[in-house]
């Protein structure tokens, strides 16, 4: 009887585990729900926004205060031509040369006279021999005023070419001012709030903060 009931035992545990196979084992397998990332990216709208804001400051920035001034420094205009103010150059290239026309003038007279008056001290002809009354004392003021002529010539051709790099610069450094919609300047009407004068024409300065 003992017999038969272990056998009977045994063939029931062998039902049961050939039952249970590979294929039917679950696996469970916890994904953390954190990990889901909600980035968006940006919309049509919103980059072409990006895109415009980008040109409108490149069109801002569009002349270098610094390139124009390094321009005008090598060649006097060149700065103007750089900031397309064309209309600017004659008056540049028109100043300066008239200044180094009358540098060089001067000196020509100054060399003329000094030449002049060192003969006449040391009892030789010169150019001016013929002229009656003339003097040592004399040739030494014309001398002299030649000279001053020459100097005053040369400081005022040296203001007209730091002028032209001052312009440059700051027509470069303003055209920022001049697309900035809070700095406008602009022509207006101007009327006489009593009545007694006529209307003028003039400029009127906005500025907001």
């Amino acid at each position: 009887m003992k017999k038969i009931t272990l056998i009977f035992m045994l063939l029931f545990s062998l039902k049961v585990f050939a039952q249970v196979s590979p294929k039917d084992t679950i696996r469970v397998e916890n994904y953390p729900t954190d990990s889901i990332s909600t980035k968006t990216s940006k919309s049509d709208v919103q980059v072409f926004a990006d895109i415009q804001e980008a040109n409108a400051v490149t069109q801002t920035m569009k002349y270098n205060p610094t390139k124009a001034g390094l321009y005008s420094a090598v060649l006097p205009g060149l700065g103007q031509y750089y900031n397309k103010k064309y209309w600017k150059i004659p008056i540049v290239w028109g100043g300066i040369g008239t200044g180094v026309g009358i540098v060089l003038w001067n000196q020509k007279q100054y060399t003329r006279y000094r030449d002049a008056f060192i003969a006449q001290l040391n009892g030789q002809t010169h150019e001016f021999s013929d002229i009656p009354g003339i003097t040592a004392d004399a040739l030494g003021r014309v001398q002299d005023r030649a000279k001053r002529q020459r100097d005053y010539a040369i400081a005022v051709t040296g203001l007209v070419y730091v002028l032209n790099i001052v312009d440059a610069v700051v027509d470069a450094h303003l055209y920022e001012g001049r697309k900035d919609p809070d700095l406008a300047l602009k022509p207006t009407v101007i009327y006489d709030e009593f009545g007694q004068q006529n209307s003028k024409a003039g400029l009127s300065l906005s500025y907001n903060f």
